[in-house]
């Protein structure tokens, strides 16, 4: 889900910033192509108005008085320059033009009159614009150049949106990550609430249950009752320890405290810890360590230690007693790899926890979920085998 609404974000400021650029650049074509020359500011063309100039022996004649706008006037020159005809034409202008004069206004000027000129046979037709009203530039271009605008515009335009997006994505990421902040600080306070709100009434129900327990004038039936009670409340606390640990560690809350550990000395020690708890009481724990020696891991002895146990207990709860555990370790490429396998229990993968089993105990699969979070917090990683047996391999980097 989270994964799942960063996208969305993401492709909607995406789509956002492609419809902002389309429009811009559609905008800008449209008002270029509207205001150009020789589009609605000149009113027509200088073909019509050469049309509408007629000539009659030695005089003129002009019916396209209308097409003219409103302050714009025409004039034609012989082919020496001199003023022939003309409309409306600005006291300004002269009546005599050398052709020095005719090359240099015929695309730009004259006089600071916009001009536009049309070659007839008895001269050239010129129509005039009021000053200042039609902006005219020189631009020469190279041919080679030319070619190339498209793509310049393109890499110009792509990088424009690039630096948008990247923008935005910076700006979705980090509202990502302040939310996520604020979820997983509203979850952790409400697990430890409830994980300490728990802990005392489940302590007196051990309390009392470890007494009727050993109380020496209860039936054996009513002690059996009540070593059933402890064993339970035991299971309940070591599920919310789990669920504390799991929070912790997938919210990155919890500290490893790395020391160099040599993996036989953790195995052996782990080994006599699970068989002095009482545990493993009616199973078979199998050590199995190399000849050679191991190479030393940096890693939590703590957390390490609590998903071996985490792994023992599982075959203990999920096989009958006389079932054969094994743990063992040994180097593979570059890495350690821990294992733990017995019975012929059924792999759970790393979950939420299930549901209830029939017999009314509880699933245990946060504890597997805790082993895999445990080896990833190691760098490394756990794999689990349904078998049978089941069998579960923490492949965890070696100290170089």
């Amino acid at each position: 889900m989270k994964l799942r609404s960063l996208w969305k974000g993401a492709l909607l400021v995406a789509g956002s910033a492609l419809l902002i650029a389309a429009v811009s650049l559609l905008g800008l074509l449209a008002f270029v192509w509207w205001n150009m020359a020789d589009g609605r500011g000149w009113g027509t063309t200088m073909e019509q108005l050469s049309a509408a100039l007629t000539r009659d022996g030695a005089a003129y004649s002009f019916a396209g008085e209308p097409l003219l706008e409103e302050g714009h006037w025409a004039m034609l020159l012989d082919e020496e320059g001199r003023v022939v005809w003309s409309l409306r034409k600005p006291q300004d202008v002269p009546e005599q033009f050398a052709l020095t004069d005719v090359a240099s206004f015929t695309r730009w000027y004259l006089e600071d009159y916009p001009v536009r000129c049309w070659v007839r046979e008895d001269g050239l037709l010129v129509e005039g614009a009021p000053k200042g009203s039609v902006w005219k530039h020189d631009i020469v271009l190279d041919t080679r150049a030319l070619l190339r605008a498209p793509v310049w515009f393109l890499g110009c335009f792509g990088l424009a949106l690039g630096g948008v997006l990247g923008l935005a994505c910076l700006a979705v990421r980090h509202w990502f990550w302040q939310a996520q902040k604020v979820r997983d600080t509203a979850r952790s306070g409400w697990i430890n609430g409830v994980s300490h709100d728990i802990r005392t009434p489940l302590s007196v129900v051990m309390g009392y249950a470890a007494q009727l327990e050993e109380a020496p004038d209860l039936p054996p039936a009513r002690r059996r009752q009540a070593a059933a009670v402890r064993a339970q409340s035991q299971v309940i606390r070591d599920l919310v320890n789990d669920l504390n640990l799991t929070m912790r560690l997938d919210c990155a809350m919890q500290p490893l405290r790395r020391t160099a550990l040599r993996p036989e000395a953790f195995v052996r020690q782990t080994a006599a810890d699970f068989l002095n708890g009482g545990m493993a009481e009616g199973f078979d724990l199998e050590v199995d360590l190399p000849d050679t020696p191991l190479p030393v891991i940096q890693a939590d002895p703590f957390l390490l230690r609590r998903a071996v146990n985490n792994l023992l207990t599982n075959c203990v709860r999920h096989n009958a007693p006389g079932c054969a555990i094994r743990l063992g370790a040994r180097a593979e490429k570059g890495r350690l790899l821990l294992w733990v396998d017995g019975g012929i229990m059924e792999a759970e993968k790393p979950a939420p926890a299930r549901p209830a089993e029939p017999d009314g105990s509880a699933a245990h699969g946060t504890g597997l979920q805790l082993v895999a979070q445990i080896a990833a917090a190691h760098g490394g990683r756990a794999e689990f085998f349904a078998g049978p047996p089941f069998r579960c391999e923490l492949r965890l980097p070696a100290k170089g």
